[in-house]
């Protein structure tokens, strides 16, 4: 449900003598019934109780209820809305095929109007899912037409019959439009080990297709989330020779994630016109920056997988050495911003920590005392009891494998140094580092004082819902 004149989902709920919604960058409200508070998943949503009749209250909790996370965890994780993005020449959708057991989305395609060019940077773990192996294939050719996402399945481990599927789960879609089974991508996420559901997959292509919209791309996100709890997806645009150009990026995950080729699946659309051999080196270049320096837990995925479609349609060829440069920035933008949006909404996460190195011998050195401290399970549970335990970061530092000197290492919180020279600045420094560790996100930096090399990796807290969501998982 969009506003009528910007074209934004409606942000803000209230309750009146009827429920209504509103877009917040205009005042005209508009009636709704409780049948569309599912809508709201989206939302920026308002309780406004004290304006709300008695009898209306009930209407928060049955909203929680749909939303299946209270509105205080959204607000602290700092998700507000998803706006109605979309590219001239890409349609989208997502529906529930039956994957999952709660009958919610788990069903995906991603739909370009011709086959164009695409590339791919997929999982360096040596367990591949069986779309990875299929995709590694494929891609060699640069084209691709359509791209079919499962969640809920990761369809890895399951032997010939999973490449076997995989390569159904595609043929389906083609067979459908008609189209070479060779120009269709796949790509699944969720438990290894289970053998795909490719009857119920292949049943509901048609309906699959059938829903594919300019404006789906919301409900792709939707389809192709695990364990994430809200769709994370960016837009950004850049200008070359005058003409506008868009690059719109869609992801998932939430836990399985470490640095080479964070576990997540990410998906790429562009109206620049570039051939493949453009597109390879600048994915991987944004994911270098980007997906490559996030971590949460620590666990590589078997099924990572990012992919980047480019149609041409807003006429804009990265030629020159300036227009690559600019397509570049445009396109590390929106992975770095998804980067971030994955790791604050990690499993169990209450803190987004960037971990910086500097003052290395080599930025090798940087990036490896960074990833030690970033994977530090008593790091992380620190940052998590909000302790600024900073004898944890200068052993994690330690073991990095690097040559440096501890007592000339500096600490610090944000922009309150804790340690000079390897020794505590005193409690007066340790009150105000942990007022900044009480914040939802913040950066701790170490200078080694050693060189000019630096590095830095986004991680995260370990909480107790971590645990809990993994001890459970397959159930």
């Amino acid at each position: 449900m969009c506003c009528k004149t910007c074209n934004t989902v409606l942000l803000f709920f209230r309750f009146c003598a009827e429920p209504t919604v509103g877009c917040i960058r205009h005042s005209e409200l508009i009636t709704v019934s409780w049948a569309d508070f599912e809508f709201l998943y989206y939302g920026f949503i308002i309780f406004d109780i004290r304006s709300c009749p008695a009898t209306d209250r009930q209407g928060v909790k049955k909203i929680r209820e749909i939303l299946a996370f209270t509105i205080v965890e959204r607000f602290k994780k700092g998700f507000f809305m998803i706006t109605n993005y979309q590219i001239n020449g890409f349609q989208a959708a997502g529906l529930a095929a039956g994957i999952k057991k709660d009958r919610k989305k788990d069903l995906g395609l991603l739909l370009a109007a011709a086959p164009i060019p695409t590339a791919g940077v997929f999982t360096r773990n040596r367990v591949q899912a069986a779309p990875v192996i299929l995709d590694r294939q494929r891609i060699r050719s640069g084209l691709c037409r359509a791209i079919i996402v499962n969640s809920g399945n990761a369809n890895c481990c399951t032997g010939e019959k999973g490449i076997r599927d995989a390569t159904d789960m595609a043929k389906a879609v083609a067979d459908h439009l008609k189209i070479p089974e060779d120009q269709v991508l796949v790509a699944s996420t969720g438990v290894i080990g289970q053998p795909l559901p490719i009857v119920a997959i292949a049943n509901a292509v048609p309906e699959l297709i059938n829903a594919c919209r300019p404006a789906g791309l919301a409900d792709f996100a939707e389809a192709i989330m695990t364990t994430d709890t809200v769709p994370k997806l960016v837009r950004e645009a850049g200008t070359i020779d005058g003409k506008q150009f868009q690059v719109i990026g869609i992801a998932k995950g939430a836990g399985m994630i470490r640095p080479d080729m964070a576990t997540l699946l990410g998906f790429v659309v562009s109206d620049i016109k570039a051939p493949a051999d453009v597109l390879k080196p600048a994915l991987q270049a944004a994911v270098d920056a980007s997906l490559n320096r996030i971590t949460i837990d620590g666990d590589t995925s078997t099924n990572d997988t990012v992919l980047l479609m480019a149609n041409g349609t807003a006429g804009v060829q990265p030629t020159a050495r300036a227009h690559k440069a600019e397509f570049q920035r445009v396109l590390d933008s929106v992975l770095l911003q998804l980067a971030r949006l994955l790791v604050k909404d990690g499993e169990g996460v209450t803190k987004l920590v960037e971990i910086k190195v500097t003052g290395a011998q080599t930025a090798q050195d940087a990036r490896a005392v960074a990833d030690t401290i970033a994977h530090s399970n008593l790091v992380k549970t620190a940052f998590f009891g909000e302790d600024a335990n900073w004898g944890r970061l200068i052993a994690a530092a330690g073991r990095a494998g690097v040559r440096l000197d501890p007592d000339r290492i500096d600490i610090y919180f944000d922009d309150v140094q804790m340690v000079a020279n390897g020794t505590g600045l005193g409690q007066q420094a340790e009150d105000r580092a942990t007022a900044i560790l009480k914040q939802p996100e913040f950066t701790v930096t170490l200078d080694l004082n050693a060189g000019t090399g630096e590095a830095s990796v986004i991680t995260c807290d370990f909480s107790v819902d971590y645990v809990k969501i993994n001890a459970d998982y397959r159930s």
